[in-house]
């Protein structure tokens, strides 16, 4: 339980930041300009925040989980491994564009993993060669 305890309370804190930032500066009276300027209409748009509400909450709960089971360097890895693959699903299933940020971020996110891959090769691989000399 404390997975969900650790990923509720800052949610809850975030949610109440953000909607008392969206009551103070006024924000609140374009929503229904933005639904209904939402290209599918306001039933997707609103199916849209929900779903995506609902996916940061699992990944989060996924992501302490991993902290609590294996490391925190993991845990970062994996969050990481989104980073490439994201923007090309964007551009595949959206059509989004790909710009220079987003290349570089991508070329960015493939050296992290790499590195931690290659870090956990030579970890696996050093002690092999350490009892080998000792014996």
């Amino acid at each position: 339980m404390e997975i969900i305890d650790i990923i509720s309370y800052p949610s809850i804190v975030a949610t109440c930041d953000a909607l008392v930032g969206l009551f103070a500066n006024g924000e609140w009276k374009s929503l229904s300009k933005e639904m209904e300027l939402y290209e599918l209409g306001k039933v997707a748009y609103v199916m849209t925040i929900v779903w995506a509400t609902i996916a940061w909450q699992v990944f989060s709960v996924g992501l302490v989980g991993l902290i609590f089971e294996v490391s925190s360097l993991f845990c970062n890895s994996i969050s990481i491994l989104g980073f490439p693959i994201f923007p090309v699903l964007g551009v595949v299933f959206f059509h989004d564009k790909i710009d220079g940020v987003k290349v570089i971020s991508m070329v960015l996110a493939i050296w992290g993993i790499v590195s931690y891959v290659y870090q956990q090769y030579l970890d696996e691989s050093k002690p092999k060669n350490d009892s080998r000399i000792a014996n």
